[in-house]
This record gives C-alpha cells, structure tokens and sequence, in this order.
C-alpha cells in the first residue's frame, strides 16, 4: 500500500507523460474490482507504470491508452466506475468474461468500438450516450440485461452501424425509434423477451446488411411488409418468435439476400412466388410452419442455394425437377408434408449433397442413381413413403454415409455388396421393405472396418440365408433387428465378439442348430429375442453369464433338455418366454423364475414342477430343518454384534470430526462478488436450519447480515481419498457456469476436513417436494409446462454449450430448485461427469443416479451418455403430468414409465387416463403434447432418444393457448406471462401425424445450417 501512495504522488509530480500514468493508475484501480486476475493481467504492475503499453490487452497511442482488450480472459469481479476516466479508449473489450452487477459507461468521447458481451451484466443499458457519440459498432449480447430496450442509442443516429443486444432478458417492444438509426448495417435484437408488434419502421434501415429478430420472443402480427424495403439486406433471421399470416410478397424485393430464416412460426397461406426472386439466397428455411400450396416454380432461380427446408408444413405436389439442378445445393428437407410424385431423377449429382430428408409423404418410384456422385451424402432419410425397386448399387460405395434410414417403403432386390459395411455408418434401418437375398461376407478388400455401426434393423423383410460370419466386424453394434425374415443355418460363433451389443431380436426366421455358448459373451445384452426359429438341443449355460439380461425370449423353438437353474440367478431377468419347446424335467424354482408366469413355459409336457401346477414324481431331498434354524440364529447374532460396534466407532469418529471443524483455519473462494464472511457461512449450520440431505452433504440454509438468503451444502473433506462425493466435480463444473436455469454457485469453503458449497438460496425447494410433499397442489398446469422448459434449458446448456460438455448423471425432480418466482434451476452436480468427446459413451465405475430415474442402459451395462440424462428428464416430465413419485405407487418392481406406457397403451390421447387429479383446466392438446415428449426420452432405445436441444425445441416451439390465471396456485398467474416468453412453433395437425410414428422422427438441432444438422 505504502508503495502505491509512493508511486501515485511521484506521477502527479511528474509533468511527462502524466496521461499515460494516470491512464496506468485508472488500470490498477480497475484490477482491484477484477478476480482471478492472475497470471493473465500479471503484467498490469502498479511499480512500473510507465510499461503500461507493454501490458496484456493494451495499446497506446500519442501518450493514451486507445485499447482496452480483456476478452476471453476468464475474469470474474465487476467493472469499477472509473473505466470512464480512460477516455483516450477508442476500443474497448470486456467480453468473454465473468463480469457481474451493473455497468454505465460515459465520457468516452474518442470511443468507436464497444463490446461487453459474454458476461453476467445486470440491470439496464440506460446510458448518457451523448456523450459516447463517436461509437460505431456495440456489442451487448448475452448478458442479464432485464429492462426495455434502452432509447438512449438513439443518440448514436450519425455513426451507430453495428448493434448487438441479442441474448438477454430485454422486455416490452420494440422502439419504433428505431427506425430512425438510418446508419444501422447490423441490428440483433434476438433471444430476448420482446413483445408487440415488430415495427414497420424498421423498413426505413436501408443500409442494414443484417436483421435479427427470432427466437424467444413472442411478436404479435405477421412480418411487416416495409422489410421489403430493406434492399441491401443480406441476412434476416425471425424464426421462432410466434409470427403468424402470411410471408409478404414484399420480401421478393431483397435481392441481395443470402439467408432467410423464418422458421418456427405459425404462417399460413401458400410460399409467394416473388420470393423466387431472391436470386442470391443460399440458405432457405421455412419449416415448422404451416404453409400449403405447392413449391413455386419460380424457385428455379435459386441457382446458389445450399439449404432448403421446408419440412413439417402442409405442402403438397410434387418435388420439382429444378431442385436437382441447384449446382450448390447440400442439404433437402421436406419430410412430413404430403408430397407425391417421384423424387427428381438427378437429385444428388451435383455431387454435393450431404442431408436429404423426404421421410413421412406419399412419394412413389425409385430412389436416385447419383445421390452420392462424389462421396458427401451423409444422411438419407426417406422412411414412410410408398418407394419401390432396389437400393441403387451406388450406395454401397458411397463412404460418406453415416445414416440410412429407408425403412416402410415397398423396396425389393438385395442389399448392394458392401453396403452394410462402409466405414462411417452408425445407423442402417431397412426394416419393413421387402428386400430379398443373403447377407453377404465383408470381402476384407477394403482397408477400413464398419467399427461406427451402432444400430441395424433389417427386420421384416425376405432376407435368407445364413448370418456372415464377417457379422463380428460390426464392433461398436448396439442393436440389431432381423426379426421377421427368412434366414436359416446356425448362428455364427462370432456373435461373441459383439461386446457392445444391447439387443439382439432374430425372431420370426428359420435359424437352426443349437445355440452357441458364445453369446454369454456378449456381455451388453439386456434384450434377447430368439422366438420362433428351429432352434434345438440344450440352452447353454453360458447365457446366465449375461448378467445384464432384461428380457429372454425362447419360445416356439425345439429346444430340449433342462432349463438351466443357472438362469434363477440372472436378477436382472424381469421377462422370459420358454414356452412350446421340449424341455423336460423339473422347472427351478430358485431366483428369477419365481417371478415368471406359468404360461411363459406353456406347451412343453415334459416338464414338471410346483410352478406349472404339474408336480415331478421326484423325491426332494431337505435338509435337517434344526441344523439350519441353529446356524441362521448364529449368523443373525453374530451380524448384529459387528454392526453394533461399527456403528459405535463411527459415532466418535464423527464427534472428534466436529470439534476439529471450527479449529482448523478456513479458506473462501468466491465465484463472484459477495457481501460474507467464512465465520458468517459457518453461523449457518446448525440443525435447526437443515433444509434437506442428499448423496453427497447436508444442506443448510441460512441469512447474511447484508439479507442475501443463501444455501450450505456441507462435504466432509476427502483430501486422502480417491472419492470426494461429488465436491471435486461440482467445483470443477458449476465455478464456470452462467446459465439463468442453473443453480449458481456463489463460493466454496474448506478447511483439512470439511469442504462447504455456498448456493444461491431457492426460496420455493425442490420440484419434487412442490409435487409430492404437502403442498403438493400449488402447481397449476401452466406453471408445470414452464419448468418443464426451463429444466430442459437448463440440462441444454450443459450438454451443448459447456466447454467441456457436462454429463449430469442425476437428474430428477429433488435436483431442479425452484425460485421466489418459481423459475426452475438444474441443481446438484454432485454426479457430474465431463464428456470430453461429445458423443461418444462413457463407461463409469459405478452407477450413479437414483432409482426409478436411472436409463435402463445404465442400470445394466454402467455404459452412460449424455441420453442417459434425457431418459432421467422424461421420467421428471412424467412426473409433472401425473403428479405421483418415479416408484412405489406401482406396485413391486414396477415404475411410473412402465406404468405410465401401460395405462395408455403409449398413446398419447390417453394421457386423461394418468393425469394428476388435483389439476383443473388442462389444454388437452398440451398435455398430449408434454405426454408425448416425455415418452419419446423414455425410450428404451438410447439411439431412438431425442437430444435435450430438440425436447427444448419440441417444448417451447408447441402453439400453447394463452395461459390464463386459472392455475391451482397464486404462483401460476407468474408463470402465465412467463410461459408467454417461449416462442411457439410445431402445429397441432402434424403432431397428430406424429403420434406412435415420433420415435421415427428425424429431429434437428438449432440453428438449422448443415454443420450442426445431426
């Protein structure tokens, strides 16, 4: 301190360069507001001012500090008041960082060039402008802004050409002011909670290059005509934001246009054909509309679109053959229209397409020759149309294609050779077609192997032959269906090496032989249906080696012998089937098959037991019945003894562990500005403030002297230990975290022995206990459908856009908190796991998560990704329709998703039959709609399982009615203009197109450009 007096009157003293120094002295100050300053701004030293150019994110020039560049720094703390007193800056960049509170800038008169986005930043952006008049460009984006949109930038009219105030929480409309920053070349007001009116005035932009107005917001009226006027626009971009009428002709005048996105809206009417004049577009979407009519012929003129989506409207004709000719043209989707007609004879030869999506229309003929000229096609989804003749040859050359999906066609032929093996494959569905032949061997010509293949479905088709025994080169398959063919032989030995399998169905065909021990290899296997072949000889007993297994189907084969009692110990095996075999002997009664009903071995009249009701004339053979009472006696006392003194050596373990917690010296960091002390969290734990318990601490609750309310959760400390319960992982993953549906963490405390986590206090707990405690009837449907959405933000962020990306691992209701406001906020990373390689499977050590939410894949195999927590999320979702907890309201050894899929036929128009009777004034459609999505994530398919991206999109994009103050609860009428906030997109007619069919959906990640499309 002595040194920075010393230092400061020595540079008031000094009349060189006293700019620059103070310019210096203005830095420091700033520094002391800023955390985790080191080692990044290590250079910023107050000893040696006259470096300050030399400094990390500093220029100069002419004696003044002109640049400010702190960007992606990772900094924390807040932006002290006294950055206006550098007002040489002509740029200025604190984005990238962690910047809490509010922030005013003024006085700044030579600044042009202002980005603070990427940070925490409250309040509003209500600025003296007037005195910021030389700035040109203002980025404001993703932030916590909460105020209307600031009219203040209209003071900016004469230089103002970039404004960014996208990715907050902006309210009311838009200013028609606006209109009059004639200057503006790009304006972003998207992602914000913006209502009204889009105004007309925003057509008098001429020089606006760029127009982002989608996503969240929920605008009233169609799309203003006067857009029409924005001539040199280059991009417009207003999906998602409740936009319903027609599409103006007017937007046929911008010429220069290279990106319409109006997807995700409720626009009616027909495709007007003077958009055909947008000559240099390149990327088109409209899809999740509902259009009708046919595509424009005028779309001729599309000579350099790369991207065309149309999908999800109620378009019909036919697809024109000019699409073939766009010489740019990557990515086709049309699926779930109702086109007919052929699709064009030379789509594809352009030799770029990567994505073509025509499933679910009426299309006839045959599939193109050239879709896959130079090797780029990787999706080809055409399920659910009326195709005909054979998979072109082509095909099975074609090394780009990671999906095919062509099932529920009419195609016949075989399969092209090496089709089944390319290289970058990892989903073939073939099923319902009639395609005939043998599988053949992969020749081993080629240098790669098909090590991707996750899921093969060839079933009901006229396939024959025997199964290759290349089949083993399939290393990474999960599934595999052949059900409802003609195969025939042995099953091959190298079934075996298919260690990753989860379920294997090769029912419905003529396979014969006897089973091979080697599928007790298989180690994965939670399904196995081998019904209705020509099996015989024995069940190996290798089979009970498959600990895992789910479900075993035997029946209506010719298999002989005894059922192995090794099967008893399978404790995973909730459903068998062995009937109409020619087992003999006594039946087991041991293990698993006390569960199983009698008819599961019906039609084998050579076995005998107690079960069938058919008893063996075969004399048992006891034990003497005292011995055993006398040893189990034995065992009882000596157990009890042990655990006595156990429990007895704890209790003073943990006594002396408590003296010593408020001896050992404490230790705080902070994850932001807080207004506590360590001595002021630890005032907090007291058993009187415990609020709840969970897998890895108690958690207090507790109210500083400044009245913030904050949550403790305590962990003893792990220091000598390989397994820290979760603190390890929390800090790791919630320090960085800035999500408005996360729980945010506030600080975390330790000392050798404990390790304390300091949470933003969540007035209302958990979800579980607003559903299922006392009070269970405070959530009204509205308010349930919002923390539907905002839960599945919440679990959105972490998977998508956390670097690295975050597994949760224990998703369910007690882990998502509820504010003052109700607004949901995913909490408890105590289970976190980092997917250093998104998309790939992690194999955890142990399981993790909790019962009744655990995915079944999970359960069995220990092998988790990121669908894992999309099955936990479903069974949360089924938890808000019907109100009752994930188990024990069942009965034995069944849950809600087994009961829930039970009671309504996994139909979602029988949701009325689970609803959860202390709700009134349900929207049907939206229930049906929250029913269907919870179904789609609790399948027990991983692969066929939506992303939590696209069951945020299938939430929030649902046309909801107006929500209305009728809820159960004081609380819902928040949530009504609350929910009112979430763009609205999918319409009711093609979700009744959906129904069953959903699980067969293509879903599509945001924003719909190719690279992102999955």
């Amino acid at each position: 301190m002595v040194l920075f007096v010393f230092v400061f009157f020595s540079l008031l003293t000094t009349s060189s360069s006293s700019s620059l120094a103070n310019d210096a002295l203005v830095l420091t100050s700033l520094k002391q507001g800023f955390e985790f300053v080191d080692p990044v701004l290590q250079t910023w030293d107050v000893s040696n001012p006259g470096s300050v150019c030399s400094w990390v994110g500093i220029q100069c020039s002419r004696d003044r500090v002109t640049v400010l560049d702190i960007s992606d720094m990772n900094l924390r703390g807040y932006v002290s008041k006294d950055i206006t007193k550098l007002d040489g800056l002509v740029s200025l960049s604190l984005s990238g960082n962690n910047f809490t509170g509010e922030i005013e800038l003024s006085n700044l008169s030579n600044l042009k060039f202002l980005n603070i986005s990427q940070n925490n930043f409250t309040g509003g952006l209500d600025w003296d402008y007037s005195s910021l008049s030389e700035l040109e460009s203002f980025d404001a984006n993703d932030n916590n802004f909460t105020a209307p949109l600031p009219l203040g930038v209209l003071k900016l009219v004469k230089n103002l050409k970039y404004l960014e105030l996208g990715g907050n929480f902006f309210h009311g409309k838009i200013p028609s002011s606006y209109g009059s920053l004639i200057n503006l070349e790009y304006l972003s007001l998207a992602a914000n909670d913006l209502d009204g009116r889009i105004p007309g005035e925003l057509g008098n932009l001429i020089n606006l290059k760029e127009l982002y107005l989608g996503y969240y917001s929920t605008f009233e009226g169609g799309i203003p005509k006067e857009l029409g006027n924005l001539v040199n626009l280059v991009h417009l971009d207003m999906a998602m934001c409740g936009l319903d009428g027609s599409i103006p002709n007017d937007l046929g005048n911008l010429k220069y246009l290279h990106t319409l996105y109006l997807f995700g809206n409720r626009l009616t009417g027909s495709i007007p054909s003077r958009l055909g004049n947008l000559t240099s577009l390149v990327n088109l979407d409209l899809s999740n509309n509902a259009l009708v009519g046919e595509i424009p012929a005028e779309f001729t003129n599309f000579q350099k679109l790369s991207l065309l989506n149309l999908n999800l409207n109620r378009l019909h004709g036919s697809i024109p053959d000019f699409v073939a000719g766009f010489t740019f043209l990557e990515t086709l989707q049309l699926f779930m229209n109702n086109f007919t007609g052929v699709i064009p004879e030379k789509l594809g030869q352009n030799g770029r397409l990567q994505l073509l999506d025509l499933s679910t229309n009426k299309l006839t003929g045959t599939i193109p020759q050239y879709l896959c000229s130079s090797n780029q096609l990787q999706k080809l989804i055409l399920f659910k149309n009326f195709l005909f003749g054979s998979i072109p040859e082509k095909l099975g050359v074609c090394t780009s294609l990671v999906k095919v999906r062509i099932g529920q066609n009419y195609l016949n032929g075989s399969i092209p050779n090496g089709f089944l093996y390319l290289p970058e494959l990892n989903i073939v569905e073939l099923q319902n077609n009639m395609l005939s032949g043998n599988l053949l061997e992969n020749s081993g010509e080629t240098s790669t192997k098909p090590v991707k293949l996750s899921q093969l479905n060839l079933s009901n088709n006229l396939l024959s032959g025997s199964l290759p025994s290349s089949i083993s080169n399939f290393s990474s398959l999960q599934i595999l269906l052949l059900s409802g063919n003609e195969f025939s032989g042995p099953i091959p030995v190298s079934i075996g090496n298919l260690r990753q399998i989860l379920k294997l169905d090769l029912s419905g065909n003529a396979f014969s032989e006897e089973l091979p021990p080697e599928i007790g290899k298989c180690s994965h296997l939670s399904y196995l249906d081998l019904s209705q072949n020509n099996f015989s000889g024995p069940i190996p007993s290798e089979i009970s080696n498959i600990r895992i297994l789910n479900y075993l189907n035997l029946s209506r084969n010719h298999l002989t012998h005894e059922i192995p009692k090794s099967i008893g110990s399978m404790k995973s095996l909730t459903g068998a089937d062995f009937s109409f075999n020619d087992f003999m002997g006594k039946l087991p009664e041991n293990g698993q098959f006390s569960y199983f009903d009698a008819s599961a071995f019906a039609g084998n009249p050579r076995l005998c037991g107690s079960l069938l009701n058919n008893p063996c004339n075969v004399t048992t053979v006891m034990g003497k019945p005292e011995k055993v009472s006398r040893d189990l006696k034995l065992i009882l006392a000596l157990a009890f003894l042990i655990c006595s003194l156990v429990f007895a050596v704890a209790a003073v373990v943990k006594a002396k562990s408590f003296k010593k917690v408020c001896s050992d010296k404490w230790k705080m960091t902070t994850f932001t500005k807080v207004g506590f002390s360590v001595a002021d969290v630890l005032e907090c734990m007291k058993d009187s403030n415990v609020i709840g318990r969970g897998g890895a601490g108690i958690v207090y609750v507790g109210k500083m002297p400044n009245g913030e309310e904050i949550a403790v959760k305590r962990l003893l400390g792990f220091a000598n230990h390989s397994h820290d319960h979760g603190f390890g992982a929390e800090i790791q993953t919630l320090g960085n975290i800035r999500h408005r549906n996360i729980v945010r963490l506030l600080a975390f405390c330790s000392n050798s022995t404990t390790n304390l986590l300091v949470y933003e206090y969540m007035r209302n707990g958990s979800l579980g206990e607003a559903l299922h405690g006392k009070k269970g009837g405070i959530l009204g449907w509205d308010l349930r459908y919002k923390i539907s959405i905002e839960a599945a933000l919440g679990l959105c962020y972490l998977h998508f856009d956390c670097s690295p990306l975050i597994l949760h691992r224990d998703v369910k209701s007690n882990n998502i908190l509820l504010d003052s406001n109700f607004e949901a906020h995913v909490a408890d990373f105590g289970l976190a796991k980092f997917l250093v390689d998104s998309g790939v499977s992690e194999c955890m050590s142990a399981i993790a998560g909790s019962y009744g939410y655990i995915a079944p894949e999970y359960a069995y195999t220990l092998k988790v990704d990121e669908k894992s927590d999309v099955y936990s999320f479903g069974v949360v979702l089924l938890e808000l329709i019907t109100g009752r907890k994930p188990v024990g309201e069942f009965g034995d050894g069944v849950d809600i998703v087994q009961w829930a899929k039970r009671t309504t036929n996994c139909k979602k128009e029988m949701v009325i039959n689970i609803l959860d009777p202390r709700l009134s004034k349900i929207p049907m459609s939206e229930a049906m709609h929250l029913f269907f999505t919870a179904l789609l994530c609790v399948q027990e398919n991983s692969v066929e399982r939506p992303t939590m991206r696209e069951v945020v999109q299938m939430l929030s994009e649902f046309p909801r009615h107006s929500p209305s103050n009728s809820s159960t609860s004081s609380s819902s009428s928040t949530s009504s203009s609350s929910t009112s906030k979430f763009f609205q997109k999918q319409q009711e007619q093609e979700l009744k197109k959906m129904g069953k069919e959903g699980k067969e959906m293509e879903f599509h990640k945001l924003p719909p450009v190719p690279d992102l499309l999955i």
